[in-house]
């Protein structure tokens, strides 16, 4: 089958459309014939080579897929059928251990993500756990399903789960624009919040307006922790969705509001950044990690796109040959939404 993958860690030019071996599926699990995947940052980490990841070469990521079945282990039974249209759960647990005894996957002591962990996506083929595939409605298409799936898994856990957000509360969201923060947007105002966002690009400031933020900044022109405490009569926000990093970690400290949350799923700016622990301890804050979702929710927020509640965010459809170009748009910080890849 065909493949975007490299057989070395390293830039763009390492990226090879080519020829790879076609995968063997186990007695548990599915063959999936991708027909979309969605590229992730993640995708573009584990190129260049992640520190303590030991990979199989050639390999190829994706983390965000939707496709057809086109074979069964012999041990699925009632689960899926060949042809049936699926999206992909990404998760990678082992089923047995505390966390994933109490049903949060994504804290599993051997947790992992299909693309980054073992072959992905960005293929013709993808071998999937049997267990992580959900039938796909007609009405959704695979663009769709494949561009909605990690970030809102995401989005969704930092928001509902973790932050606990609620009707009438201040939402920041930086950096609008990536997967995670656009969809962001739209999760916020379901919650009931009052959407603020940040961008140095009108336009994508302008779209995401679209989506329903209430408060857009462009920090290229105005200091956004100024424009916040000045709004806010100096109180600041309740919950600031970050996963820009370095480069916003104080600001947001000094932006959220006595006894408000702080969620944070990346830094993508860099991984340390500066802490005033006096503004930790005397504002009461929460500081809250949060990485992927688990299983329960995966399905919840699937079922909030089927139901139409939510919607995929798309900025690009392009072929897998031009995966390349498509990587590049994505490191350039071009797009708005999800960048879909199709065989």
């Amino acid at each position: 089958m065909k493949a975007l993958a490299f057989q070395e860690h390293g830039g763009l030019d390492k990226l090879r459309y080519q020829d790879v071996a076609d995968p063997t599926i186990g007695a548990g699990d599915v063959l999936v014939r991708v027909r979309a995947t969605a590229l992730n940052h993640l995708d573009l980490f584990v190129r260049e080579g992640l520190p303590g990841l030991t990979l199989p070469l050639p390999f190829w990521t994706g983390c965000d897929i939707a496709g057809d079945v086109a074979q069964v282990g012999a041990a699925v039974r009632d689960v899926v059928a060949v042809g049936a249209r699926v999206a992909v759960n990404p998760n990678l647990s082992c089923g047995r251990c505390e966390y994933c005894g109490r049903g949060e996957h994504s804290m599993c002591v051997k947790y992992g993500i299909l693309g980054e962990h073992t072959h992905g996506g960005l293929a013709e083929y993808v071998k999937v756990d049997a267990r992580h595939v959900l039938a796909l409605p007609a009405a959704v298409s695979y663009e769709d399903a494949a561009a909605f799936i990690l970030v809102n898994m995401t989005a969704w856990r930092m928001l509902v789960t973790q932050a606990r957000l609620r009707a009438g509360e201040d939402l920041l969201i930086l950096g609008v624009g990536g997967g995670v923060s656009s969809t962001a947007v739209q999760i916020g105002k379901l919650c009931g919040a009052r959407v603020w966002v940040t961008s140095s690009s009108d336009d994508k400031l302008e779209r995401a307006r679209a989506l329903g933020a209430d408060e857009c900044i462009n920090y290229a022109k105005d200091d956004w922790v100024k424009v916040i405490g000045q709004k806010t009569g100096r109180r600041g926000v309740d919950v600031i969705l970050e996963n820009v990093g370095a480069a916003t970690w104080k600001g947001a400290i000094r932006s959220v509001a006595k006894g408000g949350r702080i969620v944070t799923c990346g830094a993508t700016s860099g991984p340390i950044a500066e802490t005033d622990i006096r503004l930790v301890f005397w504002k009461q804050l929460s500081i809250i990690g949060s990485t992927m979702a688990n299983d329960a929710e995966f399905n919840t927020v699937m079922g909030q796109l089927f139901a139409g509640r939510l919607r995929a965010i798309v900025d690009t459809v392009m072929p897998l040959r031009d995966g390349v170009e498509a990587q590049r748009r994505l490191a350039e910080g071009k797009q708005f939404g999800k960048i879909v890849l199709t065989p």
